[in-house]
């Protein structure tokens, strides 16, 4: 079964019916790609695994577990990068939980189709997709023998996150670009994201828009610019300080 009826979504949400360009999967809502065109997958080993410094992170011996909270699952690829290096360098007996809002779920089929793209990863995939359907009807799954917990939140990102206890200790700041999607690139988001950090919790984006930038200030977060991937100058990256200042300005 391929469809999805939604049911632990808001009424707006629904599935996004899933385009291609220049053989890469495209949104026709927001006229942007879901990933990189110089190469999705290192874009997000640079930009949200090296962003965020998880390899070294995942790499204490004395670690149980660990919250990553992600805007926009999209294709599922950043989860996936993120539980192929979490079986790779995390102590055995951890557990990673991966928290992801989507307002526009793929079907089950555009999924498979998309992550086709990513051989390498096909023993990650075939066993998320095998639960997908459960996912996004029962919220979250366990697989990789209990290493891993995956929730998947449809909705808005802001009021999902309202909804959600869970407390990042690493942020996956995704999406598409703000400018095709300024509706979820809004303070009240990061006000979000700061109600869900701790003072060690890290962030990781690929935009390094002003408002963007201004905006994470704002809701206390240390905020550095780094050489972005491909074609982009710069993404941001930083640490909650715990200290919120108000309201963004110019």
């Amino acid at each position: 079964m391929s469809d999805i009826h939604l049911t632990n979504s808001d009424s707006r949400s629904q599935a996004m019916q899933l385009a291609w360009k220049d053989g890469l999967p495209y949104s026709s809502e927001f006229q942007d790609v879901y990933f990189s065109s110089d190469n999705g997958l290192l874009e997000t080993e640079y930009v949200f695994l090296q962003g965020n410094d998880l390899q070294r992170r995942w790499q204490q011996p004395d670690l149980t577990h660990f919250t990553i909270i992600e805007t926009g699952f999209g294709t599922g690829l950043n989860f996936l990068c993120a539980a192929q290096l979490w079986l790779a360098y995390a102590p055995q007996h951890a557990t990673l939980h991966f928290v992801s809002v989507e307002k526009y779920p793929l079907s089950l089929a555009d999924l498979r189709a998309a992550l086709a793209l990513w051989p390498q990863l096909a023993a990650f995939s075939a066993t998320m997709l095998h639960q997908y359907n459960a996912l996004v009807h029962k919220q979250t799954i366990n697989l990789y023998e209990q290493r891993v917990q995956l929730t998947l939140h449809i909705g808005d990102a802001t009021e999902q996150l309202t909804r959600i206890p869970n407390i990042a200790d690493a942020w996956f700041l995704d999406g598409f670009a703000p400018a095709k999607n300024p509706d979820m690139w809004q303070h009240a988001l990061f006000r979000e994201m700061a109600a869900h950090a701790h003072h060690d919790t890290t962030f990781a984006t690929f935009t390094s828009a002003g408002d963007v930038r201004r905006g994470l200030i704002a809701a206390g977060f240390h905020v550095s610019k780094r050489p972005g991937f491909g074609k982009k100058r710069e993404m941001l990256c930083g640490s909650f300080s715990g200290k919120m200042i108000g309201t963004p300005h110019d």
